[in-house]
């Protein structure tokens, strides 16, 4: 089994479609299908299904497909720890994130992380609080802010980097928006605004509301952190969200007011794997990470 039979076999599972897959690879489209061949006649199985020009993975290409994604990604990692040995200070971070830290807790720790590593790259994707546990599990990527903290689970690493509070965000009109604080109680006959279900923040508040004793009446849902806040700003009703996002500035027609009586938070950390090791820059910004949030809870 040669690694280049991998990566062939890999392209035309990604795609497909061997003719696709060959121009992508910048190899003839009959040296991907002998290689593709000879693969399958070294493992003994069907990898593909073939449907004329297209092919479709078999359930036994499948299992083969995940575990070769796995040993690329170590085989990848490999490469880059030997280079990034040489000097850890120009390497590249990987590193996933949610939606609700993509304007500014993320960015302010890279920003700061840059000032000191100017030549540090980092490659940066925005996933659901599913797929960032899933993703550092997998290979997919070695670290993920996250927040909360997901429950323990031997094949990664938490640690907590801050705790904030998820203050109320409502129009600057409305009744309560005078108040120097609110009880979730208060806000139970309220019109919500939420992120789509499937997003833990939802899942955070939507808890802390029952807990109190009533469901929240969902009236909108936006996609990201800055829908919400428009919507807020429309007069269309209010949200619950991390005091964090509201740092740099409280949207246009809007006020934020902080919520007692349960507080609500929620703990912000960095994920990593538990059975691989960080390449030698990301270690460096895990370090540099735990060091710039020391002391920064906001409650």
């Amino acid at each position: 089994m040669e690694l280049r039979q991998i990566r062939y076999f890999m392209e035309v599972a990604k795609r497909e479609h061997v003719t696709e897959a060959a121009d992508a690879l910048h190899v003839a489209q009959s040296a991907v299908s002998r290689q593709i061949s000879n693969l399958e006649s070294e493992l003994g199985v069907d990898l593909f299904i073939r449907k004329g020009r297209r092919v479709k993975v078999t359930p036994i290409g499948e299992m083969f497909l995940e575990r070769m994604k796995q040993a690329m990604n170590v085989i990848d990692n490999a490469r880059i720890e030997v280079e990034e040995y040489l000097d850890p200070e120009q390497g590249t971070i990987r590193i996933a994130y949610p939606i609700s830290m993509a304007a500014y807790t993320l960015p302010s720790a890279i920003v700061a992380f840059r000032e000191k590593y100017p030549k540090a790259k980092f490659q940066l994707k925005q996933a659901t609080y599913r797929n960032l546990i899933f993703g550092v599990i997998n290979g997919d990527f070695n670290m993920a802010m996250i927040g909360p903290l997901p429950e323990e689970n031997k094949k990664v690493k938490s640690k907590i980097l801050f705790t904030e509070r998820v203050v109320a965000l409502l129009p600057q009109n409305h009744p309560l928006a005078d108040r120097q604080s609110l009880t979730l109680n208060e806000l139970q006959d309220e019109s919500f605004i939420l992120l789509p279900k499937g997003f833990v923040l939802r899942d955070l508040i939507v808890e802390a509301c029952s807990q109190s004793g009533f469901n929240p009446k969902i009236a909108f849902e936006g996609d990201d952190i800055d829908a919400l806040k428009g919507l807020v700003s429309a007069g269309l009703g209010i949200t619950l969200i991390p005091e964090i996002t509201l740092v740099d500035s409280v949207p246009h027609a809007t006020v934020k007011i902080p919520v007692i009586k349960p507080s609500v938070t929620r703990t912000v950390g960095i994920l990593v794997p538990s059975e691989r090791q960080l390449l030698p820059t990301e270690k460096l910004f895990y370090e540099f990470l735990i060091t710039f949030f020391k002391g920064r809870d906001m409650l």
